[in-house]
């Protein structure tokens, strides 16, 4: 099988079909998923990174290193959320008119044969406005949570609550990045999910504003607090943790030894596995949730019993594909920024020689 020259990827994607299996309909986003994922690290082989000699550009929690940060969460949510448009589009015309569109597949023809291929990228302006809005605050602010609350906690009880200081941090993060993604979130869906209401988001957001003033860009803000926080909450841990736990077990030689390329790897092998988790986690809700946007009347405990303990984990592996890929290309093109402007990255945490005195770890 050929490989590009990062040697990480097959130039064929002929057998995806059969590792989808009955997920075969959604070949469509897994492709558009693998092609960026190619381009980005095709882009990561050829394009010369600093060496790990090179000094920072910044200070560790400086304003340049924050803003750089949120550079970095713009990029990396707003450039992987806008290449799965077409598939958002028509899993949200899914939910909304389920009798008209039976299915993914279905859902592409349809789209294609009333609106054209064009059509299928409804909705793209709000898309990459409000994630990449998401982005700034969720890993900018992240960075600034995660600062703030260590000096809270002192180096020791960083060190020992470091799962509860991510999980803290990636929440509050998280409540300000839906805050600044409602408002888009909320035109995108009009214009994916009501025919003939707007085409564009310059039409889209004054007709809002008009019919319901303010309320309209931000009466769905609870709702994507309950999804989103949990999740990333999962997503950032799960991530610092396996890091952490990559180079300590897995990788052969110590993280300052390791080259960046070497380092973005294991960052997006990181990603990966975080996004398994984020998949699971979030699968069997995402189940009922789905059931209940097609059926009228019915409750989440219904749903739920209905679909029972196998039902509820239906369609899991092309979620993880789809999750899971998408979380690891979000940190790998953050890591990368961070790389690429030479911003400071701290090692995985390692226990304070204060701590291993009180231990008597040490000699």
């Amino acid at each position: 099988m050929q490989v590009c020259r990062c040697g990480l990827l097959p130039s064929s994607l002929a057998h995806l079909p059969i590792i989808l299996g009955d997920s075969f309909h959604y070949l469509p986003l897994c492709l558009l998923i693998f092609v960026l994922l190619h381009v980005t690290l095709h882009a990561a082989c050829l394009c010369p990174l600093p060496s790990t000699t090179e000094e920072v550009s910044c200070e560790f929690g400086s304003s340049k290193y924050y803003a750089l940060c949120g550079f970095g969460g713009i990029l990396s949510c707003g450039l992987t959320h806008t290449a799965v448009v077409p598939l958002d589009l028509v899993k949200c015309r899914l939910q909304v008119n389920p009798d008209k569109y039976k299915s993914i597949g279905n859902g592409f023809a349809v789209t294609v044969r009333e609106d054209g291929v064009r059509g299928l990228a409804k909705g793209w302006a709000p898309t990459f406005i409000g994630y990449s809005m998401q982005g700034l605050c969720k890993f900018g602010f992240y960075e600034v949570f995660k600062i703030l609350y260590s000096d809270l906690l002192g180096e020791e009880n960083t060190y020992l609550w470091r799962t509860s200081l991510y999980l803290a941090a990636s929440a509050s993060a998280e409540f300000f990045a839906d805050i600044a993604l409602a408002p888009m979130e909320a035109a995108k869906v009009r214009i994916q999910t009501q025919p003939g209401y707007a085409n564009t988001l310059r039409e889209c957001a004054p007709k809002m504003y008009a019919e319901e003033g303010l309320w309209a860009f931000y009466k769905g803000v609870a709702p994507l607090w309950m999804r989103q926080i949990p999740y990333t909450m999962m997503k950032f841990a799960c991530f610092e943790r396996t890091v952490e736990m990559l180079y300590k077990y897995v990788v052969p030689k110590p993280r300052s030894e390791c080259s960046k390329p070497e380092q973005l790897v294991v960052t997006f092998v990181a990603g990966y596995i975080a996004g398994v988790f984020c998949a699971i986690v979030s699968h069997p809700a995402d189940s009922v949730v789905s059931v209940l946007n097609k059926e009228k009347g019915s409750t989440a405990m219904q749903v739920l019993k209905r679909l029972g303990p196998k039902g509820v984990w239906k369609g899991l592996f092309a979620r993880i594909i789809m999750i899971g890929t998408l979380t690891a290309l979000q940190w790998f093109i953050y890591d990368s920024v961070k790389v690429y402007f030479r911003l400071p990255r701290p090692p995985p945490p390692e226990m304070p020689e204060s701590l291993k005195k009180k231990l008597g770890l040490t000699e």
